[in-house]
């Protein structure tokens, strides 16, 4: 599989490092060296939080994602401060609900998806994270709906044990979901 180096990005509260931890979950469930970097304000919910990920089948050398070969933005802060990173050729998963009108490069590929409001739609309050995940993995295929499945299962605490089930639909919704505009 490709080598990816990811950074999820938005406001403390959208659930931009459990988001990570499960694409993480999912690199170490395929046997591939994984690194999770969560970075965050002290304010918590409403601050910025951004988590970077690398995937790869070599050592992983620093966990810092710098140059991200994909950027999942779910505000228009975070996606302003990182776009400009993105590797030509990478893949760029913006949040339309949050993030709204954005410029768009030419040298990346983009993929709209209204996460938040989609969350909201579909008795998903608090899983827009989830369907961005869905959308990384319909874009890239960097694993495959079961491993990302059995990440769910892995991340989920016993407290929250009741939301797997709604934590899988939101991962098919957004893996399904045909890209609209920028």
């Amino acid at each position: 599989m490709k080598n990816m180096n990811i950074m999820f990005a938005g406001f403390g509260g959208q659930g931009i490092l459990f988001a990570g931890k499960l694409v993480a979950y999912a690199g170490m469930l395929d046997g591939r060296e994984i690194s999770w970097l969560p970075s965050y304000g002290p304010e918590m919910r409403g601050g910025t939080a951004n988590c970077s990920v690398c995937l790869s089948d070599e050592p992983i050398g620093s966990p810092l994602v710098i140059d991200p070969d994909v950027l999942l933005a779910k505000n228009l802060p975070s996606y302003e401060k990182f776009i400009d990173h993105v590797v030509p050729g990478g893949t760029v998963i913006v949040d339309s609900t949050m993030v709204g009108t954005c410029t768009m490069r030419r040298d990346v590929d983009y993929y709209t998806i209204p996460a938040t409001a989609l969350a909201e739609e579909n008795g998903l309050k608090g899983l827009a994270n989830v369907i961005v995940v869905g959308k990384l993995l319909g874009a890239t295929g960097f694993t495959t709906r079961e491993v990302l499945e059995q990440a769910i299962d892995k991340s989920v605490s016993e407290k929250k044990r009741d939301l797997a089930a709604a934590n899988k639909r939101a991962l098919e919704l957004g893996e399904l979901w045909t890209a609209s505009e920028c």
